[in-house]
């Protein structure tokens, strides 16, 4: 089989061919630009492939109602041309195979789940902390939608006692993308992550707020596995940190030794690396080749 999958990303589309067992057999990232620029870039490379189905992950908000009349749309994004714009309407018109379509974080959790660090459980969450911050929530085997898709990166966050920064957020000010997302960190700091030393006190903070986030994701969905990704969480330092504050948010209540006493097992960095959002893709794909419906 031939699936194809697109990681449509804020910043970059990542594209690509895959099949049944979860190969990636061709890949090609592109710059996101205007609709007009991408699309028909987009539209080239999968011209030749011989796509049984395409399985798209895109940045949002986006309309995942199949009965809506927007339904395919990316919806309130600023970024300039994208928005209410029919994103999986203008792919379809090309191609006529069926189309998986999603978030890009959730379709990075269903990745995790099927190949990657949650593979043979059923539920997992997935977290992106980069440019913005993402939630993915997989649970009892499918992807969780609700009235519209989960928007776990605008939770409201306490404020970390030394923390005495605004919030970088246009809608909420200080929710949790705008205290721990990256250009949270460069405004509060004055530098990006990466020119940070491991020993600041930047990282304690971001610790901090992210843990806050778990710990009612725990309490609330009760996930068998955390996973943390995202351009923020390449700095490796920010997995004990947070794995110590969620256990010291949690403070024994969850009586479970994947918590207790495998906590490094449990709040991991994605099994499939940078590439979970394409993988995730390639699910979806498959998934409306295999015509399970919505997921």
């Amino acid at each position: 089989m031939r699936i194809g999958a697109i990681e449509a990303g804020g910043t970059k589309f990542v594209l690509g061919i895959g099949d049944e067992n979860g190969e990636i057999l061709n890949r090609l990232s592109l710059p996101t630009g205007h609709p007009a620029q991408t699309l028909p870039r987009v539209i080239e490379y999968f011209q030749d492939k011989q796509v049984e189905a395409i399985g798209v992950g895109s940045f949002g908000p986006i309309d995942i109602n199949p009965e809506s009349p927007t339904y395919g749309y990316v919806t309130t994004t600023p970024k300039p041309g994208w928005s209410d714009y029919d994103l999986l309407g203008t792919l379809r018109r090309a191609f006529p195979v069926p189309f998986g379509w999603d978030t890009d974080v959730n379709a990075a959790a269903y990745g995790e789940a099927k190949w990657g660090a949650a593979q043979g459980l059923s539920s997992c969450l997935y977290y992106t902390v980069g440019t913005g911050v993402g939630v993915g929530v997989y649970s009892e085997g499918k992807i969780i939608h609700g009235l519209v898709h989960p928007e776990g990166g605008h939770v409201l966050t306490r404020r970390h006692p030394e923390d005495e920064f605004a919030g970088v957020c246009p809608y909420h000010g200080d929710c949790l993308e705008g205290m721990a997302a990256g250009p949270a960190i460069e405004a509060r700091w004055g530098k990006k992550g990466h020119e940070l030393p491991k020993n600041h006190i930047a990282w304690e903070i971001e610790a901090f707020y992210i843990a806050q986030s778990i710990t009612s994701a725990i309490l609330l969905l009760s996930p068998h596995k955390i996973i943390l990704g995202g351009g923020v969480m390449q700095q490796q330092q920010l997995f004990p940190l947070i794995r110590q504050a969620v256990l010291q948010s949690l403070n024994g209540y969850v009586s479970s030794s994947a918590i207790l006493e495998h906590m490094d097992e449990y709040i991991v960095p994605p099994g499939l690396g940078h590439q979970a959002g394409l993988y995730g893709a390639l699910a979806l794909g498959l998934a409306a080749w295999n015509n399970q419906g919505s997921i």
